[in-house]
Formats: structure tokens, sequence, C-alpha cells
């Protein structure tokens, strides 16, 4: 066989060895898309780059992902529903309620302290005027209230508007001191800083009702 038959045919092996099942390579895409977005945000990213981090063509690319927008809410989505597991898994892990808090204060303070730096998706976005961009972070804080809704008004024995907005205000809490404590580059250690966010949120809940466990 001649040098460039070889060389064709170690060719083409190496093409065979390089293609992944579909669901592989779709994981692959979005691995790098989430770099390329968290570092950029949507408008600096840019679809050439991600196919290079990729280590793909841009006809690969757009072969599982049709536009930027498309990819985006690829991984908008997968990250909402991870963080709505996060604190369904919080409030379905333990019957005592003191627990209960502490555990969905933890899952996000874990959310936006994971490697990949999802919670800039999520809460930091620079595309909510995006309605479905939009319609997708509303539907995971709505998912989480209603989680966590449905617990206090199981234990504590309030209507569901009432313990609605009680659920509000712990995932708005939360959130927010998550979000504070990374900013700060985590000057305390993190179940310090869970620690103090959930006392104080169970203060309230399981100072003000009567909530079964304590």
């Amino acid at each position: 066989m001649s040098e460039t038959m070889q060389g064709l045919a170690g060719q083409a092996q190496a093409n065979r060895a390089a293609r992944l099942p579909r669901t592989a390579r779709r994981a692959q895409l979005l691995n790098a898309a989430q770099d390329v977005f968290a570092a950029n945000g949507y408008h600096a990213a840019a679809m050439d780059e991600i196919a290079e981090r990729a280590g793909v063509s841009k006809p690969v690319l757009y072969q599982h992902f049709p536009g930027k927008l498309e990819l985006y809410m690829a991984l908008l989505e997968m990250h909402v529903d991870e963080l709505i597991m996060r604190v369904s898994d919080a409030m379905e892990s333990t019957t005592d309620n003191k627990l209960r808090v502490q555990n969905a204060v933890s899952a996000y303070f874990d959310f936006v302290d994971g490697e990949s730096q999802a919670y800039r998706l999520v809460f930091e976005s620079d595309l909510r005027g995006e309605p479905a961009v939009q319609a997708a972070i509303d539907r995971g804080t709505d998912a989480c209230v209603k989680a966590i809704t449905a617990t206090i008004t199981a234990d504590a024995g309030l209507d569901e508007e009432r313990a609605s907005l009680l659920a509000v205000g712990l995932v708005g809490i939360s959130q927010v001191a998550a979000r504070s404590w990374l900013a700060n580059n985590r000057s305390m250690a993190k179940e310090e800083a869970v620690g103090l966010i959930s006392t104080l949120a169970w203060k309230g809940i399981g100072g003000g009702y009567p909530l079964q466990s304590s």
C-alpha cells in the first residue's frame, strides 16, 4: 500500500474513532458552550469559539443546535431542572422541618458553588429580555417555590397563599445570600454561611408557625 493510501486509511480510522454517539456529542457541545457562555455572556459568545472549544467543525455544531439561542436554551433548561431537583430533594430528604430549611438553603449555595458556573445562566443571564429565557427562569423559581409551599402548607397548617409567600421569602433569601457569599470570594466556609442563613430562616418560619418537628 502506498504512503498516500496508508495516510488516507489512517485518517479515515481516526475520523471513525472521533465519531461519538449523538447523546455523547451533544453533551460535549453543551460542556463547551457552558464554558463560553459563563465566561462571555450570551451576546459576546460566538458559535465559532464554541465549536473550536468542543473540537468540532461549525457544521457539526449546527447539526445539533440550529443557532446560538437554541444552544443557550438547552443549557438554561438543563440547569433550571438541576436547581428544581436540588430544592425538591431538600424537601423530600427528611421529615425534620428544621433540616428541610437548612437543606433548601444549602441547595442554593451548592448550586452557585458549582464548577460550571451554571448559576450565571439562571440568575445573571444577559438575555432576560428574551421571552423564552425569562419563561425558563420563571419556571425554575415557581417550581422551587411550589416544592417548599407544599411542605409548609402540610406541616404548618397555613393556607396555600400564606405558605407560598413564606416559600418565596425562603427562596429569595437563599438565592441572594448564596450569590453574595460567592461574590465575596467565599469569605467564610460554606457550611458556616448555610448555617447562618438557615438559622435566620428557621427562626422566622419555625418560631412563628406550629410545625410538627423542630
